[in-house]
């Protein structure tokens, strides 16, 4: 398929279960950690991941990881907590000074506020008593690994988060452990973990979970210490991209977290619900031009949105092909699979880095979010994977699907040659020069490499319909050569071409140039 790296879900050891009795789950996604320096042995052993990534860099091809510095495993409980629900409890209402609220008896004397990083600061903060009374069971009270986690000073202690405000930073994420990120043992001992892992396996990259949930400043310590360390180490291109949650097609929230924390990439969430938009039919080219326009909002300009990880859905939203069958409203399976061809070739051949989530290039449809959007590629004996209907094949999830031959397989291989071919492709800025603004039909953007002078015109026809229709390009353009697709054999006339695409079409055509 042309993949060049390979991004792991978590692969920390876990709690393997918890919860309230009655409400018990499995940590089967690999986000309740209590050993940072240890493989699940669900996977095998850090000699193993050892083995894999050498295996990895033997062809050429990165490894990310899939890290955690928020919260751990739920493993602290609050006395208070079943007559409250867990509620959040905030620093208005409960500060550091006193036990219990306002009220109550005074604790951590001299403790000058979590926004002074002083550790002469920090070390009076000893009572963790303030919001609530936070108990670990005798089993529990050492199972985190590096030990120092265990200590539930280290903690917020707040109660559950609502999702905004304060509580987006300070509260426990649907009840687990939210570490205290602004304390500098935190921030330290955090470094020291994920460095480790970079200085003894290699790795290439993190994509880093609930980025948005952690104070700025704790990344704005930890990113530059990840990229000193991967530089020490002969990795001159580590890539960071946080986790920055949200379902609208913009970019403002991420360029918004990026620039106040300094992380340097984010999943691009907006491309992922335009492309679903655009694709399906439900909104016209214009959504997609007008994000793509947004580009400049990014610390760094335009240029940052070439790094941004692009994706069309994944392990917690769902499926693209499950939203495009949703927003589109229809089920047809040609239409479905030409509509879910046309949103892998906007990921692939706009800006950005493609990331495609596993199994969509067998055709998985997913009947929802988490847990319903993981099925197996091995034969699965899960009932509510295996009455899927796929796209593109008459296989279902009972049975093995590592098809080289699937039509979205055979896709993602071409438009990942297609890029391998093109330096325009890879990290050309975008011009938007047409797209229709008000029912599905033509999106047309010309990518332009500085560094190699390399122009393309790309072109997307979301419409039923066939389209035909002049489009303006750079002057500098004296010929057209096809990359892939539908392209016309010459220019229409200096500074024009016309485009031509079946309905649900693309195409991608080098602007020849005489420099």
């Amino acid at each position: 398929m042309g993949v060049t790296a390979i991004w792991f879900a978590p692969i920390f050891k876990n709690k393997p279960v918890q919860g309230r009795p009655g409400e018990e789950s499995a940590g089967y996604h690999g986000y309740w950690v209590t050993d940072f320096t240890s493989v699940d042995p669900h996977f095998g052993t850090n000699a193993e991941f050892k083995a894999f990534v050498d295996a990895a860099h033997a062809r050429g091809m990165k490894v990310y990881m899939d890290i955690i510095t928020n919260h751990t495993a739920d493993v602290i409980d609050y006395a208070e907590g079943e007559a409250t629900g867990y509620a959040y409890r905030s620093k208005g209402d409960y500060p550091y000074s006193r036990r219990g609220g306002p009220d109550g008896a005074a604790i951590n004397a001299g403790f000058e506020g979590d926004d002074n990083p002083d550790p002469a600061n920090w070390a009076k903060l000893t009572d963790p008593n303030f919001a609530y009374t936070p108990i670990v069971r005798e089993a529990e009270r050492n199972v985190k690994v590096p030990a120092w986690l265990n200590d539930v000073t280290l903690y917020h202690n707040r109660g559950n988060s609502h999702w905004v405000g304060e509580s987006s930073v300070y509260g426990d994420f649907s009840g687990l452990d939210d570490l205290a990120t602004e304390h500098p043992r935190v921030v330290q001992g955090m470094i020291d973990i994920f460095g480790q892992w970079i200085d003894d396996y290699g790795i290439d990259g993190y994509r880093i979970d609930t980025a948005k949930h952690v104070n700025p400043q704790f990344w704005q310590a930890f990113v530059p210490a990840m990229l000193e360390r991967a530089k020490a180490k002969g990795i001159d291109h580590f890539h960071i991209f946080g986790e920055i949650a949200y379902e609208e097609p913009t970019a403002t929230l991420a360029a918004q977290v990026m620039a106040e924390s300094g992380l340097p990439y984010a999943l691009d969430m907006g491309f992922a619900k335009a492309a679903q938009m655009v694709a399906s039919g439900k909104s016209p080219p214009r959504l997609m031009a007008e994000f793509l326009a947004q580009d400049a909002i990014y610390p760094g300009g335009a240029k940052t949105a070439l790094g941004l990880p692009t994706f069309l859905g994944n392990h917690d939203f769902g499926r693209f092909s499950m939203f495009v069958r949703q927003m589109s409203g229809s089920d047809d399976p040609e239409t479905l699979l030409a509509r879910v061809k046309l949103g892998h070739a906007m990921m692939f051949l706009l800006r950005g880095v493609p990331t495609v989530y596993y199994g969509d290039e067998q055709g998985f449809v997913s009947d929802g979010n988490d847990q319903l959007a993981r099925e197996d590629m091995f034969p699965s004996l899960t009932a509510v994977y295996n009455d899927n209907r796929l796209i593109g094949t008459s296989a279902t999830t009972a049975q093995a699907n590592f098809d080289t031959a699937h039509p979205l397989y055979r896709l993602i291989g071409a438009l990942s040659a297609a890029r391998t071919a093109s330096p325009a492709l890879r990290r050309g800025l975008s011009t938007v020069r047409a797209f229709e603004e008000a029912k599905p039909g033509l999106l047309a953007v010309e990518r332009h490499d500085p560094e190699t002078g390399q122009r393309v015109i790309l072109a997307f026809n979301t419409g039923d319909m066939p389209l035909s229709r002049a489009v303006e390009v750079s002057y500098r353009a004296t010929g057209v050569t096809s990359l892939t697709g539908q392209c016309p054999s010459a220019l229409a006339a200096p500074g024009s071409v016309t485009i031509t695409l079946p309905a649900f079409g693309f195409a991608a055509c080098i602007l020849e140039t005489d420099d």
